[in-house]
């Protein structure tokens, strides 16, 4: 990496996701990125802040590397906030290591060159730094350029080029620079901007189902309306998955499938009079995709808590791509939450850059 600390050098364009335009994917990630603040690429990092500013690093392993290994550095805003490091390797084994060695550019690490040891969740393991390991690791970063970890039979590394510029940005983001608590430009300053407040968002559940044939009858009905006003609007051979459910007040949520591919199917959401499709008003979710922003991808809705989850894949094993959900307030859906990673490198969806959270009421 090499690079100076003292100027944060412009970011690469981040890389879009390889994926085929026919399932929406591409208008979906454009429109998430214009909602919420888009993550920027480093050389081989990745970084993003959400809604009230607690910012995430990643490493980006190699595309196709045969063993995935990288870094997550997390870090909330505030005086108060500090850095949380993770270390996970996924591989193929019968046996997963307890612990791992690991090294800096060929020099043990930590300097005790004791293994450290992880904990194991399938094909992964996983291990939490230290504050201090944490500390050291990100100080050395100045100057090394690859870590590496390697247990009997199993070898991951992870480039650091770009981790400083990553971290630099944060520091920007959080208000930082110039301060004790800056994760690479330190200062003298005391001075740090508190966290926004978190959003809290209060789900109203929803009246139990409608039953499967009810359910049917809603989504055919508003299916043959658009298909007057619209005909090419949605796939007629995606409607086996299309959806209905009561919302209360004599109202209906109404999910169309309109295009199916092989991992994703997109849906149009609609509420809807009870028996009157000609009434029928799309919905506007902040990150939907579609000419009116009411599609969403794999999407489900819970109507036990109100709320309904997206899943866009950027390809079959879901390692990229966008997902989030809305809370149904009982006039409305809003934004829970959001998460994008936009290269597909063996990345796990709960280790995704968060761009938007709240709590829920």
């Amino acid at each position: 990496m090499r690079q100076s600390a003292g100027t944060a050098r412009a970011p690469n364009k981040p890389k879009r996701i390889r994926i085929f335009l026919a399932a929406g994917l591409w208008l979906s990630f454009a429109t998430a990125a214009t909602a919420a603040n888009e993550p920027r690429t480093f050389r081989d990092w990745m970084a993003g802040c959400d809604n009230i500013r607690t910012c995430t690093a990643i490493s980006l392993p190699p595309e196709a590397a045969e063993t995935v290994a990288y870094l997550r550095l997390e870090r909330p805003a505030g005086p108060e906030g500090a850095p949380q490091l993770l270390f996970r390797l996924r591989g193929d084994w019968k046996k997963p290591p307890a612990t791992l060695q690991f090294k800096l550019d060929g020099a043990a690490f930590p300097a005790s060159g004791k293994p450290l040891p992880v904990t194991a969740d399938g094909d992964v393991v996983t291990l939490t730094f230290s504050a201090e390991d944490t500390a050291t690791l990100i100080e050395a970063a100045r100057k090394a350029t690859k870590l590496t970890a390697t247990a009997p039979g199993v070898s991951g590394s992870i480039s650091l080029a770009g981790s400083v510029a990553a971290m630099l940005w944060i520091d920007e983001q959080q208000g930082r620079l110039g301060t004790g608590t800056a994760l690479v430009r330190k200062g003298t300053g005391t001075t740090v901007p508190a966290a926004p407040d978190l959003p809290v968002v209060a789900a109203t559940p929803v009246p139990p189902l409608l039953d499967m044939k009810a359910a049917k009858q809603q989504a055919e009905r508003l299916r043959a309306e658009l298909k007057k006003r619209k005909p090419d609007s949605c796939e007629d051979d995606a409607s086996e998955g299309d959806e209905a459910w009561a919302l209360g007040d004599k109202r209906v949520l109404v999910a169309l499938a309109c295009s199916r591919g092989a991992y994703n199917l997109s849906s149009s959401f609609f509420i809807m009079p009870e028996n009157e499709p000609a009434k029928a008003t799309p919905l506007r979710f902040a990150d939907g995709d579609g000419d009116g922003g009411n599609e969403l991808t794999n999407a489900s809705f819970d109507p036990r808590t109100g709320h309904l989850a997206f899943f866009a894949k950027g390809r079959g094993i879901g390692d990229c791509g966008v997902s989030g959900g809305y809370a149904w307030n009982g006039r409305e859906f809003v934004r829970t939450e959001l998460a994008m990673m936009g290269e597909c490198r063996g990345i796990a969806p709960e280790d995704w850059i968060t761009l938007y959270r709240s709590r829920a009421k």
